[in-house]
């Protein structure tokens, strides 16, 4: 297998919205054919595995138009104008959940989708939780509602597919080794 990365010929941006961009490029493999590749450039999100003084594991469940139903997600962000992605998540547990977390531990990072888009997740677990008086509103495109899971109820919520969310999924296994049964 050849390290000798593809080589761009033409780079063609079709769409740019808010957060991301969508590029179609011609590209020289390294065997020396051409080829036209389109990609979801992203610059990244945050994601936290909120956990509750009780044991439990708060996620959100809103409304994804991409795949037009409700999704049970564990709270997460996209990373803006190059913030740190632990300033992301910060600011994102607090909007989505009302909580806020006094201490954070990074799980991992993972690309979600790499046949078609750069974007890559970092994923923190988030301990230490305090309840905030006057959680800061949401996003004007957000409806979130929040959803409280024992450590075996999600784990079967995945197991039966009532859990789809791929950042989800994978930072709840990411998660695992430092969750204590309730």
């Amino acid at each position: 297998m050849s390290k000798i990365p593809p080589q761009i010929l033409e780079r063609h941006c079709f769409c740019r919205s808010r957060k991301f961009t969508f590029e179609v490029n011609q590209y020289r493999l390294p065997h020396g054919s051409v080829s036209v590749l389109g990609t979801v450039r992203h610059p990244g999100g945050a994601l936290a595995v909120p956990v509750t003084p009780e044991g439990n594991l708060i996620l959100v469940k809103q409304y994804r138009f991409a795949t037009e139903e409700y999704l049970l997600e564990f709270p997460a962000g996209t990373v803006e104008n190059h913030e740190k992605p632990l300033t992301t998540i910060e600011r994102e547990i607090e909007e989505e959940t009302g909580y806020r977390a006094h201490h954070w531990q990074k799980l991992g990072e993972f690309y979600i989708a790499p046949g078609y888009s750069d974007e890559v997740i970092y994923a923190y677990l988030a301990t230490q939780l305090e309840k905030l008086d006057a959680p800061p509103p949401q996003d004007t495109d957000e409806h979130i509602e929040i959803v409280e899971f024992s450590l075996s109820d999600l784990a079967a919520a995945i197991h039966r597919g009532q859990v789809k969310d791929a950042k989800t999924v994978t930072s709840f296994y990411l998660a695992l080794p430092y969750l204590q049964p309730t």
